[in-house]
């Protein structure tokens, strides 16, 4: 039965989204093959020859995009001239963060470091993100503030 998700342009969208990876597959499943699943397939086929003579004549490799695996509470993160900082962080935030650990020697520093680290992974581990970020900026707020590099 043919639903708004199996008309000929959702199928072509899907199909094209599949179509971004370099081995991407789109798997359909039906009874018969519908006039829309044709209309997809000929639309896909009709696209890769054309992509295929494109690279052939401009003498183009298909690959793969390379990217490094980031911290998976990085994306609540933006640069900033001041350095990193959480989006939705308030200047009370970072005083109280500042007035928490201001007094702390270097010995005191690492253990709270590595005691806070511990608690954002578990936090993560967890999928408590929001609590994770929150130590994040406490460790970067005290990074900062006692000039240590990362």
């Amino acid at each position: 039965k043919m639903g708004f998700l199996r008309s000929a342009r959702s199928l072509i969208q899907t199909v094209g989204r599949a179509a971004r990876n370099l081995h991407g597959k789109a798997i359909m499943y039906a009874a018969d093959v519908t006039d829309a699943m044709r209309s997809a397939i000929d639309e896909t086929e009709r696209r890769r020859e054309k992509q295929t003579a494109y690279n052939k004549e401009h003498g183009i490799t298909p690959k793969g995009v390379e990217k490094a695996v980031r911290d998976i509470i990085e994306g609540v993160m933006e640069r900033s001239p001041r350095g990193m900082r959480r989006l939705n962080q308030t200047a009370k935030e970072l005083a109280e963060t500042k007035a928490k650990y201001g007094d702390l020697g270097p010995r005191e520093l690492g253990k709270t470091l590595k005691q806070l680290e511990k608690q954002m992974h578990e936090h993560a581990r967890n999928l408590e993100f929001e609590e994770a970020a929150r130590l994040r900026d406490e460790i970067h707020v005290l990074k900062q503030d006692h000039f240590i590099v990362s």
